[in-house]
């Protein structure tokens, strides 16, 4: 499911939102191996990642148990347009370099996030 700047607005009178995220995930198989690496490719990005105008904050979430690998970057909803025309870079790049990496189930998704 895909969801753009474009199609999102206040869903209803009391579901608004000032902030959307992106999200990049993927599932890792060794703690030495691929959770190791995977660190270290998010860390090459993370400078440019911040960069990014309108970013709120950048969230890494990493679940032992399901071996789950997210990368949520949250931006200002009014700078999000601007994101996803320069195609969320540099998710590009990152997405490529976890792939060689043979991490599975790579994915990104693009949703609100909003503090309550």
């Amino acid at each position: 499911v895909h969801c753009s700047a474009q199609t999102m607005g206040a869903f209803n009178d009391n579901v608004t939102f000032s902030h959307i995220a992106r999200e990049w995930r993927c599932k890792w198989e060794s703690k030495e191996g691929d959770l190791a690496e995977l660190q270290k490719v998010l860390d090459s990005k993370l400078a440019a990642i911040k960069a990014v105008d309108g970013v709120v904050s950048v969230q890494r979430v990493v679940c032992g148990g399901c071996q789950d690998y997210k990368v949520v970057t949250k931006l200002d909803a009014d700078k999000f347009g601007a994101w996803e025309e320069a195609k969320f870079a540099p998710e590009a790049e990152f997405l490529a370099e976890i792939e060689k990496l043979g991490v599975k189930r790579i994915e990104t998704q693009t949703y609100t996030l909003e503090t309550l």
